[in-house]
């Protein structure tokens, strides 16, 4: 592979719009190989990285784990049988995105209740977040 055919880690970063670190980090975790050398011991990353990137920054995006998105990289490779398996694990992703709307409702309309009840006080009384947050513990 020629210098042309591949990426500085800085012309990568640029291309994938994410940080070096990042890639340094994914690297790391084994989400990316690490790369060739150039004799000078730049790494070379070869043009698919930015692909792989995206597809990694997207699946966070949409809220898998880093672990998560390794067993996605893995059934990418076997795209015959990828399918079923990779629903199987976006529901479950959903399910539990489903389950974190629920918690967030909950807690949004205990802070709602509680933001209520402070713009109600009378301006001697105590903070009734403060008291609240006490009588519960």
């Amino acid at each position: 592979m020629s210098h042309d055919e591949t990426l500085t880690i800085g012309a990568l970063a640029g291309a994938a719009d994410v940080g070096r670190e990042t890639i340094r980090f994914y690297e790391n975790k084994g989400l990316i190989d690490a790369p060739p050398r150039s004799p000078a011991g730049y790494r070379r990353y070869p043009q698919e990285s930015v692909q792989r990137l995206r597809f990694i920054r997207r699946a966070q995006e949409l809220g898998f784990t880093l672990s998560e998105v390794a067993e996605l990289l893995a059934l990418r490779v076997d795209e015959v049988s990828a399918c079923g398996p990779v629903e199987v694990r976006a529901r479950e992703k959903l399910e539990q995105v489903d389950a974190k709307i629920v918690d967030l409702k909950r807690i949004g309309a205990s802070l709602r209740r509680l933001v209520d009840k402070c713009e109600a006080r009378q301006p001697t009384s105590d903070c009734p977040i403060l008291e609240e947050l006490d009588e519960r513990s």
